[in-house]
């Protein structure tokens, strides 16, 4: 049976889509690219990249239009991903949430009041919005989640300490999953608010120190006896949380394989580059068989992941499989894309090792995607874990 709730049509059509994708390639390719370094040196984005970004409706591009986004369905995401995994993970980082995992819990979930409140300010990029779920002890599996929230009167307090969230440092809203009981019968008793940055008791640490993706922050967020309205209660259910939690995150795992694609074809395109312009011997690299053999893994593995990619995105939105179409995606692309960077690296032999050479960066940066949205681990309990179910319920021989 699936958790994810009917996916909101697109409302762009193909010509007008490949426009968006015209001009979100030349973005890239024209003013993102060639900044990776001063992004990577400064640990930023530009305030000028910001406003692009915005400019062009990226931070609402999966947003319906209702709510002053772009309306595109995964099967578009998916498409600007792979243009996204291009570049420097960064970018998207800072947009990313926005549109995923915290937006699509108000896109899915939100009553009508919170969706006016909040969605046309962070579909426009005015408002950054965080997804305040991962826990010491809840990460992957958010059934261990220890935050709680108790109710006083009309209102909740919320208590707990999340790490590793994105654009923490940045965050305008935090989107904060907390536990109002134990686990019963009637449900999960996970519970999901809207807790502005700036409400009392809201704490955020320093950056992380991480090992890549420089320029996308990270930080440890605290709520100590944070007060919110009962209206910051997501669909004003109190039993939400789970299913919006996992909901955002089948999709992202969509989303996430997109951009290891992305990056994976980067990968590629450096090593073509280095193997056809560099010489041993007299002869360019690119003619050793066994130079050769790498460059064609590689490109296996890009095509294959592409192709992936885009079945799982359109049986999500069709509704034949939003479950293990996306774990699947998520774990082949995410370990295809530490291959071919790995590979990438050795082409370009001790010159792929040093700092400012951009398989060097890649190979750093997409090391975290087979982490989060569930790690490679995690993945493929869901999709053995599916599929033995699947056959139980006389479903084995699809």
């Amino acid at each position: 049976m699936s958790e994810q709730p009917t996916p909101t049509a697109s409302e762009v059509d193909a010509e007008d889509f490949a426009d968006i994708l015209a001009a979100t390639r030349d973005y890239i390719r024209t003013v993102v690219v060639p900044r990776e370094q001063e992004i990577a040196d400064t640990d930023a984005i530009p305030d000028e990249i910001r406003a692009g970004l915005a400019d062009m409706g990226l931070f609402g591009y999966a947003i319906p239009q209702q709510w002053g986004g772009l309306g595109l369905d995964l099967t578009q995401d998916v498409e600007l991903a792979m243009e996204f995994g291009y570049t420097t993970l960064a970018m998207r980082s800072l947009f990313g949430t926005n549109n995923g995992i915290a937006g699509q819990v108000l896109v899915n979930f939100g009553t009508d009041e919170q969706k006016t409140e909040w969605l046309e300010r962070i579909a426009s990029g005015e408002v950054i919005a965080s997804f305040a779920l991962t826990e010491d002890g809840a990460g992957s599996n958010p059934a261990g989640l220890a935050t709680k929230a108790v109710r006083d009167g009309g209102d909740w307090v919320i208590d707990g300490n999340k790490r590793f969230i994105t654009n923490a440092p940045l965050a305008d809203l935090f989107v904060v999953f907390a536990r109002t009981r134990p686990a019963d019968q009637s449900g999960t008793g996970i519970a999901v608010f809207l807790v502005p940055a700036d409400a009392p008791g809201v704490s955020v640490g320093p950056r992380d120190r991480k090992m890549g993706q420089e320029g996308a922050w990270t930080a440890e967020v605290s709520f100590q006896g944070v007060r919110v309205p009962d209206s910051a209660l997501v669909g004003g259910n109190e039993d939400a949380g789970y299913r919006a939690a996992m909901t955002s995150l089948a999709r992202g795992r969509v989303h996430i394989a997109a951009l290891a694609v992305g990056s994976a074809q980067r990968a590629l395109d450096e090593s073509l580059a280095y193997a056809a312009t560099t010489t041993q011997g007299g002869e360019a690299i690119g003619g050793f068989q066994l130079v050769q053999a790498m460059l064609a893994d590689q490109q296996t593995g890009v095509m294959a992941g592409r192709a992936l990619v885009r079945e799982a995105a359109a049986k999500y939105v069709s509704g034949e499989d939003r479950r293990i179409a996306p774990s699947v995606a998520k774990l082949y692309c995410t370990e295809m894309a530490g291959e071919v960077a790995d590979k990438a690296v050795q082409i370009h032999g001790g010159t792929g090792y040093m700092r400012g050479v951009a398989v060097e960066r890649i190979y750093r940066d997409i090391r975290l995607l087979r982490l989060y949205e569930g790690t490679s681990e995690i993945q493929r309990l869901i999709i053995g874990g599916g599929l033995v179910r699947g056959w139980s319920e006389g479903a084995g021989s699809r």
